[in-house]
């Protein structure tokens, strides 16, 4: 087994190789702007220090988000044209899921990333690997009752102590923590789903209002 990991549901790039036993080579950066830039040279480099190939992957696991629009796209249609390329299975694995899973956390607790406007993308765990409830995007102090008490990790977390006033690292959402998660269920026996996005919103770019096309006669 040689799995390839990557996210880019947050503001981290982050990618991973998984051989079936652990991690053997990971790289993240934060930038939120970059995230077509920065991947695929990610990946090479990655590759490059593990001493591996492309063409040895034997598996993709990819973020799904919940995230911005334009950055998880770039994590989802690089991991669905290599799984293509290579004739692959590509395994989607929910963002907020790997951050449980790094956050190591035995008693229930609440994981939010940042989902701008103000508000959060934001779910329940009941301990690092069980997810008590959907992802959801809200405005923190609209959730204060359902989260209050606990603990919490993610950068929506950080970002708003009032409501989450327990809150701690890690910050983003690391490709290794996802490789490992995957490794983990798959060697379960469990099949994981393939890629599907959760943007839980519509995306900013929309058709205007009373627009109009216009074609030759």
């Amino acid at each position: 087994m040689l799995l390839l990991a990557l996210d880019t549901a947050t503001p981290a790039v982050t990618v991973a190789l998984h051989d079936g036993h652990d991690v053997i080579a990971s790289s993240s950066q934060v930038d939120a702007r970059r995230h077509g830039e920065l991947l695929l040279p990610a990946i090479d480099r990655m590759l490059a220090e593990a001493g591996s190939r492309l063409d040895a992957v034997t598996g993709i696991v990819v973020g799904v988000g919940p995230g911005p629009y334009t950055g998880l796209r770039v994590g989802l249609m690089t991991a669905d044209t290599f799984g293509l390329a290579l004739g692959v299975p590509v395994h989607g694995v929910c963002t907020l899921d790997g951050l449980a899973w790094a956050a190591d956390l035995e008693g229930p607790f609440v994981v939010a990333t940042d989902a701008r406007r103000k508000e959060v993308y934001w779910a329940r765990y009941a301990d690092s690997r069980t997810r008590l409830t959907e992802p959801a995007v809200d405005r923190p102090a609209d959730i204060a009752d359902q989260v209050a008490g606990l603990p919490a990790v993610g950068a929506g977390a950080l970002l708003y102590p009032d409501t989450f006033p327990k809150a701690h690292e890690p910050e983003h959402v690391s490709a290794a923590a996802l490789a490992r998660l995957a490794a983990e269920r798959l060697a379960a026996g469990e099949e994981l789903p393939a890629p599907r996005p959760l943007y839980l919103r519509r995306p900013d770019a929309q058709v205007p209002k009373n627009y109009k096309v216009v074609t030759p006669k």
